[in-house]
């Protein structure tokens, strides 16, 4: 059973670094968007949570995504999303954050060959997308379930996602992804996660951090830089995990973690 495990474990340690190598690095980030940050938690050695970003036709575009599962299924899916994105953006020059949803979702229903019906695999992945216009000054936005936070003045505001998921599932009827246009002014910062953040259990009652908790925490960081903000976010969630009721002091991570943070 240890030599098992051995084998297994050295097996996807090795497809860590295969993921690894296809999300963009620090170096390519920080010269799409000067002042940023990613706080990628994995929960297990691979992910399902992964990021991506481009520029393409004058567009910068930074992506959140969450994958069905994560560990070893959920990074299956992260690869195939991954290449989709490519192929929308960098191949077909697809900017609009909308149109590359729905080209991904039926990216992902054709390469799983999913059909409509009772009884079919769900997987698929949740999204969201932003497209920078720096010369019109303004962000192009797309979500399915996951949101788009904008900080602007110490106010909080939500851009809310499409509630479906980019995959077959049952309530279809045909509907598209939605693209919200949002002008910007100097001193934006703007926020796309994925669910794990929020749903981490732990705190002093053991109880999920959820989503007030999750939206006052960015208005307080505003001050910090963001490199300031990721390793306060990072603290944060660590602290909250701390529960000394647990085997080893805290209490399990849920799930994977992704929180990208743009400052215009």
């Amino acid at each position: 059973i240890e030599q098992k495990n051995k084998d297994i474990t050295d097996s996807i340690n090795y497809a860590q670094k295969i993921q690894e190598a296809i999300m963009p690095s620090k170096e390519y980030i920080d010269g799409l968007f000067g002042e940023c940050f990613v706080l990628f938690k994995p929960k297990d050695i691979v992910s399902g949570d992964f990021y991506w970003f481009a520029e393409k036709n004058g567009r910068r575009i930074a992506v959140a995504a969450d994958c069905t599962g994560h560990g070893v299924p959920g990074a299956f899916m992260s690869m195939i999303g991954n290449s989709l994105l490519n192929e929308m953006v960098i191949e077909k020059e697809i900017t609009d954050p909308g149109q590359i949803l729905q080209g991904v979702k039926d990216g992902i229903i054709h390469a799983l060959s999913q059909t409509p019906g009772r009884g079919q695999q769900k997987d698929g992945m949740d999204m969201a997308l932003c497209a920078f216009d720096e010369d019109n000054k303004i962000v192009e936005f797309a979500g399915a379930y996951n949101p788009l936070y904008l900080i602007r003045g110490g106010e909080l505001e939500e851009t809310r996602s499409d509630r479906m998921p980019i995959g077959i599932y049952e309530d279809d009827g045909g509907k598209t992804f939605t693209t919200h246009k949002i002008e910007l002014q100097k001193g934006d910062v703007l926020y796309i996660f994925t669910d794990g953040f929020v749903d981490q259990f732990g705190g002093p009652k053991g109880k999920k951090f959820m989503g007030k908790r999750f939206r006052q925490s960015f208005i307080d960081i505003q001050k910090m830089s963001m490199e300031e903000q990721s390793d306060f976010l990072d603290k944060t969630i660590e602290d909250w995990k701390a529960d000394p009721l647990q085997p080893g002091g805290e209490s399990e991570q849920m799930d994977d973690i992704l929180i990208i943070g743009i400052k215009i």
